[in-house]
């Protein structure tokens, strides 16, 4: 039977790992382009693909902190749940009371686990705050917060920290100017859509004016970094209206563009009200990922990272694009599991990477702030496995 799918039968969500993999072990483009088509019947536009951020990924990969680390830290508030999104987040209404005593048992995960890696002599790479939408801790919480950060861990030669500010309905130039007080210029606007009508459908209670004027508003406050996402596929939108998305968000010039495809995640509002909406066909969402390639290059940026996930339309990938010299270093390490990640925060999942064996081994942390704030002397004896560890 022919399989058509893009990828073939790949069903890893990383396949630029393979492609590095193989230009690890000394094999040529076209060896490499030739084994995902045979092994795995991938598109040769995919294959290359995969091909060309893995090349784009070896010199950061081949540049690691001995002994080094990334931090991410985990914020499950939102103020309300988009159409699509499964993560374990608390609206900030109803769970407003949850976030004053989270942030105080956070900070206390953050001096122990400083502890342990000032023990092993870590040197912490990059830090990437997310969630949710941290955003939705008030002004005061995020300084609190931020200040637990650089109090506890060395940060002298950190290479990037960004912080996740999705929701424009969650930024203010308060909370801005605290993000910036701390020296970080890097954060992320996500509009999804740029069409009012769909970001009513995907339950996102802002508008696309608004999301200009929240890069507007973080440009002022001094952010040199801005990273965007977009959905291909949101229910209700056509190609057309995909590809004013793609230019509208394109006028305000961010150095990153990130293009998802849309997945029906299991524990989504979406999924569990799938008659109610119209899906978009493959070929249309294909075409929306194609559009956004091109478009991207005629903007002068490269494809510089790339993941797949469970039932994408078409199934097809999510690719970051970036400007020279903007890749996130954050993104890359993650998705390519080439560094020690540790997770601190409810819904957190560590990952330590044994970089002899390729070994990778996973701490959890519990997914339910309520939970996180009443078993945090477990969480934290989770992370004793840290101990003496060479990340």
């Amino acid at each position: 039977m022919i399989n058509n799918s893009p990828w073939g039968i790949l069903t890893g969500i990383r396949p630029v790992k393979i492609a590095a993999k193989l230009i690890n072990e000394g094999k040529t483009d076209e060896e490499t382009v030739k084994y995902f088509m045979d092994t795995y019947n991938a598109s040769e536009k995919k294959a290359r693909l995969a091909l060309r951020i893995a090349k784009t990924e070896k010199p950061f990969a081949d540049n690691l902190y001995e002994n080094g680390v990334s931090l991410y830290i985990g914020i499950p508030f939102c103020p309300s749940r988009c159409l699509y999104c499964s993560f374990v987040t608390n609206g900030a209404g109803k769970n407003s009371k949850l976030m004053e005593p989270y942030i105080k048992c956070l900070k206390k995960e953050i001096k122990y686990v400083s502890e342990i890696l000032k023990s092993n002599q870590n040197v912490i790479e990059t830090v990437y705050i997310g969630g949710g939408t941290p955003t939705t801790l008030s002004a005061s919480l995020l300084n609190e917060l931020l200040e637990g950060l650089y109090t506890e861990f060395d940060l002298s030669r950190i290479k990037e920290f960004t912080v996740e500010a999705g929701r424009p309905d969650t930024i203010d130039e308060e909370k801005l100017n605290v993000i910036r007080s701390f020296g970080i210029d890097r954060i992320s606007i996500n509009p999804q859509s740029m069409n009012d009508e769909i970001l009513k459908i995907a339950g996102r209670p802002h508008t696309a004016q608004d999301i200009r004027e929240a890069v507007k508003l973080a440009r002022k406050c001094g952010f040199k970094f801005i990273n965007m996402d977009v959905i291909a596929g949101l229910p209700g939108e056509t190609l057309e209206m995909f590809k004013n998305t793609i230019s509208e968000v394109e006028k305000l010039s961010p150095e990153n563009t990130t293009v998802h495809t849309m997945s029906i995640k299991r524990s989504s509002r979406l999924n569990e009200n799938l008659e109610k909406y119209t899906l978009t066909d493959d070929e249309t969402t294909g075409n929306m990922v194609e559009f956004a390639a091109e478009y991207m290059d005629k903007c002068g940026k490269h494809p510089y990272y790339l993941y797949r996930q469970k039932n994408m339309l078409g199934n097809l990938e999510n690719v970051g694009y970036a400007k020279d010299g903007f890749d996130s270093l954050y993104n890359i390490y993650i998705m390519e599991e080439i560094q020690t990640i540790i997770s601190l925060g409810s819904g957190g999942v560590t990952k330590t990477v044994d970089k002899e064996t390729d070994r990778i081994e996973r701490i959890f942390n519990v997914k339910e702030p309520k939970d996180y704030i009443e078993r945090l002397d477990e969480m934290l004896k989770r992370k004793d496995v840290l101990r003496g560890l060479k990340l």
